[in-house]
C-alpha cells in the first residue's frame, strides 16, 4: 500500500521536494494551509503530514506551533531540507523586465537583500510553488515567483537566476506528523517535544527547567508563546535531546511537573543526521 503524506503548498513546493526526499515512494498531497495538512492526517486522507517548522535564515515558521497543541497529532519524525531559491519567470522574460516578485512570505524573507538589490518588489502568496502556478498562467514578462527548480519544470518556466537566498546554508527543518506516536527503541538519538505552561513569576521557568540542567539534559530549543489572549501565563515549547524513558529525562520531566502545568508530549523522534553536521 503506498502511503500519502500532506504538505501546505502545491506541487512543486519546498515542503513536496522534503516528502518526496523521505519518503520517495510515497504520493504526496498539497494543501492550501498548514491547518489544512493537519486535517488531512485526523481524517485519514493522509496518512502523515510534512510540515516546516523553522529556517535557518528566516526564522520560524508563524503559526505552527499554535496548532501542534490543537492538531491531535504526533511527531514522529524530522528533516533538514537545503533550500535553494530559483527566481521563475515566463519563457522569453529577462531579468531586467521583472519589476515585481511573488512568493510565500517565508521565501521573501530569505532572500529579502537579493531583492532589494535588484529593485524588485517583494508580494506575498499563500506559497511558493503556488506563486509559480499563476505566474505560468498569467504570462507577465513583468512578475516572477521564487520558488524550487521542481515547480518551474512543474508549470514551464524560465529561471532567471538561482542560489538568490541571503544565508550560504539556507536550510528548513521539517516535522513529520502522524495520528499515533512512535516512540523509538531506548537507547536511540532521539529528540523529545514538548509543551508546557508556567505561571506569570519570578523564576518560573528557571526552576521548571532545572531538572534538564542537572541531569546533563540537552534543550536545543526554547520557544514562548502567550496563551489565550492573556499576558499572565505563557506556554513553552522545548526540544530536547533525549530518550523519554531513559533515566536522566525521565528525572528532568519529575521535576519540570513539580513546577509547571498542562506539560504534553508532542514526540519522540529520532534525531536527524544533520544535527551533527
Amino acid at each position: 500500500m503506498v502511503l500519502k503524506i500532506a504538505f501546505q503548498g502545491a506541487f512543486g513546493a519546498n515542503s513536496d521536494m522534503a516528502c518526496r526526499a523521505v519518503y520517495p515512494d510515497c504520493e504526496t498531497l498539497p494543501c492550501f494551509s498548514f491547518d489544512d495538512a493537519f486535517a488531512a492526517v485526523r481524517e485519514k486522507r493522509a496518512d502523515l503530514a510534512m510540515i516546516a517548522v523553522e529556517n535557518s535564515v528566516a526564522g520560524r515558521v508563524a503559526d505552527v506551533h499554535h496548532l501542534l497543541p490543537q492538531g491531535g497529532l504526533h511527531i514522529v519524525g524530522e528533516h533538514y531540507q537545503p533550500i535553494e531559491h530559483h527566481l521563475l519567470a515566463i519563457k522569453g522574460a529577462k531579468l531586467s523586465d521583472i519589476k515585481r516578485v511573488e512568493s510565500h512570505v517565508q521565501a521573501l524573507a530569505q532572500c529579502r537583500n537579493w531583492l532589494r538589490a535588484h529593485n524588485m518588489q517583494p508580494v506575498i502568496h499563500a506559497d511558493t510553488a503556488g506563486a509559480a502556478q499563476e505566474i505560468a498562467q498569467r504570462g507577465d514578462k513583468s512578475v516572477a515567483a521564487i520558488a524550487s527548480h521542481l515547480a518551474g519544470e512543474i508549470y514551464g518556466l524560465e529561471s532567471l537566476a538561482d542560489g538568490i537566498a541571503d544565508g550560504t546554508r539556507n536550510t528548513t527543518r521539517f516535522i513529520i506528523l502522524a495520528r499515533e506516536a512512535q516512540i523509538p527503541a531506548p537507547g536511540t538519538s532521539c529528540i523529545t517535544s514538548l509543551i508546557f505552561r508556567v505561571r506569570s513569576v519570578p523564576a518560573a521557568l528557571y526552576k521548571a527547567l532545572g531538572g534538564f540542567a542537572t541531569n546533563g539534559v540537552n534543550i536545543t530549543k526554547l520557544e514562548s508563546y502567550l496563551v489565550d489572549g492573556l499576558f499572565t501565563a505563557a506556554q513553552f515549547y522545548i526540544d530536547v535531546e533525549g530518550h523519554p524513558e531513559s533515566p536522566a529525562m525521565r528525572l528532568a520531566l519529575e521535576e519540570l511537573a513539580f513546577f509547571a502545568q498542562e506539560i504534553r508530549m508532542l514526540g519522540a523522534y529520532p534525531a536527524h543526521p544533520f544535527r551533527r553536521s
